[in-house]
């Protein structure tokens, strides 16, 4: 029998890319000694290979397993490696595949890309020659799902969450203690609250501090994509055995996928996403094959699902699926006192990314902001900072004297003060005799600040 190759790999897993050492691969070969030698030189590089002897054994691997590259023979009993490539492309193939053959004439080369073949390799071959061949199907696969996700951020940039969760006050604290205790499980987290409260800065941070953190993190507005084509987007589809789209889904395998709008999401759609919750695997349009995932999963909402349910527009078992653990998101008039942290930091960001110099924010400025019921949120403030640089004034309404520039304001002791007893007559109703007692302080001296401030 011919030798398979000639000669062994040397050098470690990082001389072949990051992508090959987190890689599944399945190798399909009628030959003992070519499956053995291939499994041989992938072992030490990857997180796993399996090895198929015959086409019927490599299709009921795929019936219940996501491999990340096929390995194929072309000459095989019973069908051609081309021809059962082609079919699992046809009843949904996602994986990557490289053909080894000892036959490169024009026809099998036209063939294979037709069939959706990343490479081929001749018989004989090098063990170094396939680890490249793997490692460069690797890295155009993950090369696409970048492009891909990178697409899908930009196409929703106006709605992107950015940044990090900021502030100190009781109310973020609470949200950040709660994503410390869910950051080591798997569990996954509905974020509700307000539009702008920052569900999205939010997951974003739980994906950060979890181990999945170095794997995509991949956000959805289910109210931006037309009902149409939401499943194809979220599965992916199959129109043939050569147009084939991975969904958003498939893009995040092994990472978290954030359903913004959850409650936007048609019926059908939300029937398809209690199957893949329960069964963690996909099928995607078209497709007579599920696809199993590793995913963490995050919803998010504004909206009162309760109500959704009530009114019939929600599906109830999928509430109860996904209302495991809720972080709700406190609004911005709970939390102000991180409007000057807040405020600081967007004056600090515009003013850099536009090229244009920082407002005045001195006491004034800031007590107008603490003082405002923000409707909006942080949004609104992240969006008056921004406005407000553009123009190079504040509206009116928040405009103030003063020389200290946003990122270097300092509050007074007295503004602190100020704040602080206006903030808990706010949460009194106005009740100064309830006030003072929160306070610790007598009615009078309330009676006294007030009456300066011209409350």
């Amino acid at each position: 029998m011919t030798a398979p190759f000639k000669d062994s790999a040397r050098g470690d897993s990082s001389e072949y890319g990051e992508n090959l050492a987190v890689a599944s691969i399945l190798v399909i070969d009628d030959e003992p000694g070519m499956r053995n030698f291939l499994t041989k030189v992938l072992e030490p590089h990857c997180k796993r290979v399996e090895q198929a002897a015959s086409c019927k054994q490599a299709t009921e691997y795929l019936d219940h397993t996501h491999f990340d590259l096929v390995i194929l023979d072309n000459i095989m009993p019973d069908i051609t490696g081309l021809d059962w490539l082609a079919e699992q492309r046809r009843i949904g193939l996602f994986a990557d595949a490289i053909l080894i053959t000892a036959y490169a004439d024009l026809d099998t080369a036209i063939r294979a890309l037709r069939a959706g073949v990343a490479d081929f390799v001749l018989k004989p071959f090098r063990a170094n020659q396939i680890l490249n061949a793997v490692s460069r199907a690797l890295d155009r696969k993950y090369l696409r799902r970048e492009n891909d996700l990178l697409k899908h951020e930009l196409s929703e940039i106006g709605q992107t969450a950015r940044g990090r969760l900021l502030g100190n006050s009781p109310a973020i604290a609470k949200v950040r203690d709660m994503l410390e205790r869910m950051a080591p499980l798997p569990t996954s987290v509905l974020f509700t609250g307000a539009s702008g409260t920052g569900k999205e800065i939010a997951a974003r941070t739980l994906h950060g501090m979890s181990d999945r953190a170095e794997k995509p993190f991949v956000a959805v507005n289910c109210a931006a994509i037309a009902p149409d084509r939401i499943a194809d987007d979220l599965f992916g589809v199959i129109q043939s055995d050569r147009i084939r789209k991975d969904g958003l889904f498939l893009h995040a395998d092994g990472g978290t996928l954030f359903l913004d709008e959850v409650a936007q999401l048609p019926e059908q759609v939300q029937a398809s996403l209690l199957r893949v919750l329960e069964d963690c695997r996909i099928r995607p349009t078209g497709a007579e094959r599920d696809i199993p995932l590793n995913l963490r999963f995050f919803f998010a909402t504004n909206s009162d699902l309760e109500a959704e349910v009530a009114a019939g527009r929600f599906r109830a078992d999928l509430y109860h699926r996904i209302n495991v653990m809720n972080i709700e998101m406190p609004l911005l008039r709970e939390r102000t006192e991180d409007i000057v942290e807040l405020a600081t930091l967007f004056m600090s960001e515009f003013s850099r990314v536009l090229g244009l110099p920082a407002l005045d924010m001195n006491e004034e400025v800031l007590l107008k902001l603490s003082r405002y019921d923000w409707p909006g949120n942080v949004r609104e403030l992240r969006n008056l900072i921004e406005r407000s640089v553009i123009l190079g004034q504040f509206p009116e309404e928040f405009a103030g004297a003063g020389t200290v520039t946003g990122a270097e304001a300092v509050e007074t002791l007295e503004l602190v003060e100020q704040r602080h007893i206006l903030n808990v007559l706010d949460a009194c109703d106005g009740n100064r005799a309830e006030a003072a007692r929160r306070l610790g302080v007598s009615r009078k001296t309330v009676d006294r600040k007030c009456a300066a401030w011209g409350v």
